[in-house]
């Protein structure tokens, strides 16, 4: 069972932190010790069909944090924005002093069929989910270099990277991208102790609801829908189910686990 101290004393940085995921992440790491950088847009996007997160689901996320008696930094910021991603995080480890788990959460969706994706939304789904992961890896890597003392980064991606789920060929290249980014990386960062791996979540219940998909499933029901099946009777997950993966995968009892891509997709990718 896990101790509800084991990240007394550290410091974890997140994108994409105002809600679901991002915000139950920040929720776990701080009821188990740890003090929060967060950051996250807080605005819909143009190729998005949901509505984004707001500077109010943000500040919900700082409540949620200070009552679990931990210290946040919270920060509206886009992670396409590379210093202003660094200004964030310098702020950050400013307040607290170190920098010890990065959680590169991040990212959006749409829906569209492989050929009729705009450019629009593949320019706007790379330029979050991959180069958005990018740049946060890119900032806290040398501090975590120079710190010394190891750490763990853990980057969303997503069950359809691992089977080319139908309709969103855009997302899946991006996050196909970062799950390789994710073993790149702990090839290079193994020395210095820090540990990269990657989460796939399947459906969790979030605000990312997508309308957009809806006309594109019925449309190829029986030749492409049964991608999107899962083994396990639950529906979807849940943010704190994603959220207590990444905890494990951050945390000392996976310290000799790197450079993985983690399902956590109720049996989907064994389909």
């Amino acid at each position: 069972m896990a101790s509800n101290d084991r990240f007394e004393g550290k410091v974890a940085f997140i994108t994409g932190a105002a809600r679901g995921q991002g915000r139950a992440e920040a929720v776990k790491f701080a009821s188990e010790g740890a003090d929060i950088i967060a950051l996250d847009v807080c605005k819909k996007l143009d190729s998005t069909a949901y509505e984004g997160a707001t500077e109010e689901d943000l500040a919900e996320t700082v409540r949620l944090v200070e009552e679990q008696g931990r210290k946040i930094v919270a920060t509206k910021a886009d992670v396409r924005d590379f210093d202003a991603v660094s200004a964030a995080l310098d702020a950050g480890v400013e307040a607290f002093g170190r920098l010890d788990y990065v959680v590169a959460n991040a990212g959006i969706c749409s829906a569209n069929l492989s050929w009729e994706i705009t450019p629009e939304q593949w320019r706007e789904t790379i330029d979050v989910n991959l180069t958005g992961v990018f740049f946060t890896c890119k900032a806290a890597i040398p501090k975590l270099i120079e710190q010394g003392e190891g750490g763990s980064i853990v980057i969303t991606s997503s069950v359809s990277a691992l089977t080319g789920a139908s309709f969103f060929g855009h997302y899946v290249a991006s996050k196909a991208g970062v799950a390789g980014l994710t073993r790149t990386m702990a090839n290079e960062l193994g020395m210095h102790k820090i540990r990269v791996n990657s989460v796939h979540p399947y459906g969790v219940n979030t605000g990312m609801i997508m309308t957009d998909v809806v006309p594109l499933m019925g449309q190829f029901a029986d030749t492409l829908a049964p991608t999107f099946m899962a083994s396990l009777p639950y529906g979807f997950s849940e943010p704190e189910d994603v959220a207590n993966v990444v905890a494990f995968l951050s945390s000392d009892e996976a310290h000799h686990i790197t450079g993985i891509n983690m399902p956590i997709d109720l049996g989907n990718a064994a389909r």
